[in-house]
């Protein structure tokens, strides 16, 4: 499709204004590797909390719930909505913890909770593997989201879009360090989050979808509206419900929703102001991510089936994607060319600045891994913070280069979803686990990362042969086969190995739980668990009841909300002394 003058000067005024952002923040960025990578540790809740949620807003994502979305329907998502009860664990069992913890980056924790040659070697060995394997396999899936964006909507090949974009996104997050990161992510989510719901508006009402009544109640979307999954269907409810919740949720490891906090979110918990910010951060990033975005996805996703009942006539539409870029995740880029001139200019605009808050945050968090973990620690243990801050800087340009090439190896947005939760397959417990029970030791995790990892390779290399090794095994049935081979082998090395030393862990427990017991407020910080996750489920469905016309059973749903809410309150209130 053509793009008009008026869109072309909304994209380039963004554009701009994220890079005068980069220069902005580098002043303070280039001082030293604490600033660049945690922004002084003086970030408020609400900037904090919103770059979460800007950061999980990948390019990919609309296209991962388009595709959910049309195929197993609106229930679909709970491959991904379980990973709330992950996020809930996190923000009232662990948020204070890591910022009482006073590290730069999560990996330090090794260090601070174990002891020997065998913590330091897990440091290292870990900043490698999520600093650069697992940090550009999950770039590599945003940047093949971009490219399917761009080939739709510009005309763009693979090769160009990704040259294009990173320049730009290279330049501001190797410039502004997590305060350009941060203030960018600010904005590009504002902008995101107007983009998409005035693009959803536009696509209801458009004359062939004819309105939200006539689309729930066509004939390709009827059937697919439901908040579970059909409990007939033996294979969907196993699938899409009880996997999800039972299994998955607990046991992975996946960007954004990692069982006890780390990545990125922990590293924004780690630059907040306190201990009360660094909760409050991540509460409004889980209530964001899960209650309110999602629902513009959905609608464009639904609407999809009406103009493109299948892969087919998207394919015929599209005869320019090659096969590896074909797939029901582009549906949500296909809906985007009806957008009339100057709303395309900001569905594009908001498109591109999910895409580059993702790829920023991604680069910078794995770039503090490169410099703090790996190369302050055991290349030049007396690095200044000037040659810090320019490894930083390097780093973020080799991973966007390494990002880029993977990205040409992969297909769709729910193969890359699947990889990553089947290379964190069976690693969750630990991280849960491994702040408060003692006898948990580098080996463990070391066991748990190998062998989740073969195990995902030797899947993934098997459904890439056109003669596999083992025949078809359905994506969950691998994610269970890894989590329960992976929880085996990391709790037998556990029990057959020796426990950390005694100061180290009397150290590391004065420092994240002072004097107090580790299990002080363990009633109240369930009840929170429960009313957060049940509060944020009750507003994601209540806004979908009153989507769907269903006014009675929306407002019910948001008085639960809000019980929950008070539930929440007097279980985080500090008592009186």
């Amino acid at each position: 499709m053509a793009l008009q003058n008026l869109d072309w000067f909304i994209i380039i005024f963004f554009l701009v204004l994220f890079a005068l952002i980069g220069i902005y923040a580098s002043k303070k960025a280039g001082k030293s590797s604490k600033e660049f990578f945690l922004s002084g540790q003086n970030m408020p809740w609400w900037l904090l909390g919103v770059s979460m949620v800007a950061t999980t807003f990948a390019a990919d994502t609309p296209g991962l719930v388009t595709e959910l979305v049309r195929n197993d329907g609106v229930s679909g998502n709970w491959v991904w909505w379980a990973l709330l009860l992950t996020g809930m664990l996190t923000v009232f069992f662990y948020a204070k913890l890591w910022r009482k913890s006073g590290i730069t980056t999560d990996l330090e924790f090794y260090e601070l909770r174990y002891s020997g040659k065998s913590a330091a070697f897990l440091r290292g060995f870990r900043a490698i593997y999520l600093g650069v394997i697992f940090n550009v396999i999950t770039m590599a899936g945003v940047c093949l989201a971009g490219a399917k964006i761009a080939n739709i909507l510009l005309g763009l090949s693979q090769a160009e879009t990704l040259i294009y974009a990173s320049v730009i996104v290279v330049f501001y997050a190797s410039l502004g360090g997590l305060k350009g990161v941060l203030l960018t992510d600010f904005i590009q989510f504002a902008l995101a989050m107007v983009g998409s719901i005035w693009a959803t508006i536009y696509i209801v009402n458009m004359p062939e979808i004819g309105g939200i009544q006539n689309l729930i109640s066509h004939s390709s979307v009827s059937d697919k509206l439901n908040f579970l999954p059909d409990f007939n269907d033996t294979e969907a409810l196993i699938t899409l419900l009880i996997i999800p919740l039972a299994v998955q949720w607990w046991s992975t490891w996946y960007p954004g929703a990692e069982p006890g906090g780390g990545g990125y979110i922990a590293q924004r918990m780690l630059a907040a102001k306190d201990e009360n910010h660094a909760t409050w951060a991540t509460l409004f990033f889980n209530f964001a991510h899960y209650a309110i975005r999602p629902w513009p996805w959905i609608l464009v996703g639904l609407a999809s089936l009406i103009i493109y009942p299948d892969l087919g006539s998207l394919n015929n539409t599209f005869p320019n994607l090659t096969a590896e870029m074909q797939g029901d995740d582009v549906a949500y880029a296909a809906m985007m060319t009806y957008l009339p001139v100057g709303l395309i200019g900001i569905v594009l605009t908001s498109l591109m600045a999910a895409f580059m808050s993702t790829i920023s945050t991604q680069l910078n968090w794995g770039s503090s891994y490169i410099v703090n973990d790996f190369y302050a620690r055991f290349i030049k243990q007396d690095a200044t913070e000037k040659q810090k801050v320019l490894i930083g800087r390097l780093s973020t340009v080799a991973l966007m280069v390494m990002a880029g090439l993977f990205s040409f190896y992969l297909q769709s947005a729910k193969d890359v979803f699947n990889l990553l939760l089947q290379i964190g397959a069976g690693t969750g417990l630990l991280f849960i686990l491994r702040w408060f029970w003692s006898r948990i030791n580098p080996y463990s995790e070391i066991a748990a990362m190998v062998i989740s990892f073969v195990i995902a390779i030797f899947f993934f290399i098997n459904g890439k042969l056109e003669t596999p090794i083992v025949s078809n095994i359905a994506s969950h049935w691998q994610l269970v086969i890894g989590v329960f081979v992976t929880t085996f082998g990391w709790i037998a090395t556990t029990l057959l190995t020796q426990t950390t030393d005694a100061n180290t862990l009397e150290k590391f427990n004065n420092v994240v739980f002072g004097n107090e017991s580790k299990f002080k407020g363990f009633g109240k910080k369930i009840a929170a668990f429960v009313a957060g996750t049940i509060g944020v489920y009750a507003t994601l469905f209540g806004i979908g009841s009153f989507i769907y016309g269903n006014t009675t059973k929306g407002m019910l749903l948001v008085v639960l909300a809000l019980v929950c809410c008070v539930i929440i309150y007097i279980a985080m209130k500090k008592p009186r002394r």
